[in-house]
C-alpha cells in the first residue's frame, strides 16, 4: 500500500474523500474505543460534504495520502501554533504505515516551521501509538459533542528529540 501512496498538500478535489475518510475512520476505526452514541456524535460534528472540508483546508494546512487517485488519509496541522489538529486514515488501510507517514511528514513540517515541540489532543485510538513513538501524555480531557462526552489525551512531543 505505502509504495503506491503519494503524500502531498490537500487540493479542493480531495475534500469529498476527506469527508468520507473522517466519517469511516470514526464509525469503523474507533468502534473498539468509543460507544456508538459517542461515534455518531463525533462524526456529526462536521458535515459530510466537500464544501465543509474545503473550508477546513482553507483554515488548516492539510497533508493527504493519495492512492489510486483518492485521498485515503489526511493530517491537518496548525503550523503557526505547532499543533497536529487531526489525523485520520481510511479503516481498510489502517496499520499499513499511512498514518505513520502522515504524522512523520507533519512533524517535519512543524520542525521546519521552527517549533521545538508538537502538541495534539489524541483520540483513544491514536494515543497508544503516539506513546510508543515518544510522545508524552499530559493528561486526559473530554470534548463534548451533542451531549456525548468524548475522552481524548493531551500529548506533547519534543521535536529536538528526533521523535516521530
Amino acid at each position: 500500500m505505502l509504495e503506491r501512496t503519494r503524500f502531498r498538500e490537500a487540493l479542493p478535489q480531495d475534500a469529498s474523500d476527506q469527508a468520507e475518510v473522517f466519517y469511516h475512520a470514526i464509525m469503523e476505526g474507533a468502534a473498539n474505543h468509543y460507544t456508538l452514541a459517542q461515534r455518531e456524535a463525533w462524526a456529526s460534528a462536521l458535515p459530510r460534504t466537500a464544501e465543509a472540508w474545503m473550508a477546513r483546508q482553507a483554515i488548516h494546512s492539510t497533508l493527504v495520502a493519495e492512492c489510486d487517485g483518492h485521498c485515503i488519509g489526511f493530517c491537518e496541522r496548525d503550523l503557526r501554533a505547532g499543533r497536529i489538529e487531526t489525523l485520520y486514515v481510511w479503516p481498510s488501510v489502517a496499520r499499513q504505515g499511512v498514518g505513520s507517514r502522515l504524522l512523520s511528514l507533519s512533524i517535519e513540517a512543524l520542525r521546519e516551521a521552527g517549533h521545538s515541540e508538537a502538541m495534539i489532543e489524541a483520540s483513544l485510538v491514536l494515543a497508544p501509538s503516539l506513546v510508543e513513538r515518544g510522545w508524552a501524555t499530559l493528561g486526559e480531557e473530554w470534548s463534548e459533542r451533542q451531549g456525548e462526552r468524548l475522552p481524548r489525551v493531551r500529548m506533547r512531543l519534543a521535536l529536538d528529540a528526533g521523535g516521530t
